[in-house]
């Protein structure tokens, strides 16, 4: 197995982000807002999207260059028909050590079992409420909150670890913070609060939605004391705190007010298998072309291997400096996955 390859600021290629669809059943405002995608909005052909042997074999060449983590997205990646065949393949690369999925959990009560079966053992699962009138406010009114919640129950019995995601806007559903701090806490699961970001061009962000990192720890800390603990390895996107009272743990992931540009080992593949190099990145490199050509392996491994030497995104550096480039287009997060 090769030496992990690294970057022009020196960081190493350690995980990828692979989406198997650029379709999801949410219309989230954050993220895939109805009005722009609505039903006439032209998703991809089934022809244009990697299989499961194209996506297996392009894991085996970035497992080869360093990365040990796989995180499977979307759009909404249990969407994707036969998944867990997917999960079977990657779990036998030999040097992945770990593979997850993200998901809005709509879809985990039938998953689950099947998807841990395959070989999956971790979750993630992104809800913003508890409320339910909030919670279709801001999906689109595509789904109750009682149905992720369950989706979770099932995955958690079925021996999947779950954390749990809440993307936090202000004056939108910072009222529930303390709400789903609490619920989490008593159920057992690690919640991870996000600060609202400049992802794509659709959600009309402004940084006055923004509820930072120190906001949701004061808030919380106010109810709760937190402790900040170790991260669990280098480049762990969240922070992480505890509460004082218990063992269970909190994480902030606060791309926009404090970055962690200069630890990402992050290499996104979408689902019509273009690579991105950084979550606001304005291009995608085109590796299906390769995959679909007479090209070797050793073709696609150079060909990764130069992109990475050459990157150099640390977008959220440069917004917090004030030198991001403000009308740049960037790819949709449903089409990366996050």
């Amino acid at each position: 197995m090769e030496d992990t390859i690294l970057d022009k600021l020196q960081r190493p290629l350690k995980d990828l982000r692979l989406s198997v669809t650029d379709r999801c059943n949410f219309r989230c405002r954050y993220c895939m807002p109805e009005e722009i995608f609505g039903p006439n909005y032209p998703f991809l052909a089934s022809d244009k999207i990697l299989s499961f042997h194209e996506m297996e074999r392009l894991t085996r060449i970035f497992v080869s260059l360093g990365v040990r983590k796989v995180r499977i997205t979307g759009g909404e990646p249990l969407l994707r028909r036969d998944l867990p065949e997917l999960i079977r393949r990657l779990n036998l690369i030999d040097g992945l050590e770990d593979i997850a999925i993200t998901t809005n959990g709509s879809l985990l009560k039938k998953s689950a079992p099947l998807l841990f079966d395959a070989g999956l053992r971790r979750v993630t699962v992104s809800l913003d409420s508890l409320d339910d009138e909030r919670f279709n406010q801001l999906n689109g009114n595509k789904s109750k909150v009682a149905r992720v919640l369950e989706g979770i129950q099932i995955a958690s019995d079925a021996g999947l670890k779950v954390k749990v995601n809440m993307v936090v806007q202000k004056g939108k559903n910072d009222q529930d913070i303390i709400p789903m701090a609490k619920y989490f806490k008593e159920n057992k699961h690690t919640l991870r609060f996000i600060e609202y970001m400049d992802v794509g061009n659709s959600n009309g962000w402004g940084m006055a939605e923004v509820m930072t990192k120190q906001e949701i720890l004061n808030r919380i800390g106010e109810v709760m004391p937190l402790e900040k603990i170790k991260p669990n390895y280098v480049g762990e996107v969240a922070t992480r705190y505890r509460y004082i009272d218990s063992d269970q743990e909190i994480g902030i992931i606060s791309s926009v007010t404090d970055s962690f540009c200069s630890s990402c080992s992050r290499a996104r593949i979408s689902a019509e298998g273009k690579l991105y190099t950084c979550l606001f990145a304005s291009k995608g490199y085109d590796l299906r072309h390769l995959l679909r050509s007479e090209e070797s392996d050793d073709v696609i491994t150079n060909k990764i291997t130069d992109i990475w030497n050459h990157r150099k995104d640390r977008y959220s550096d440069e917004r917090a400096n004030g030198n991001s480039p403000r009308n740049s287009s960037k790819v949709e997060m449903s089409h990366i996955g996050g």
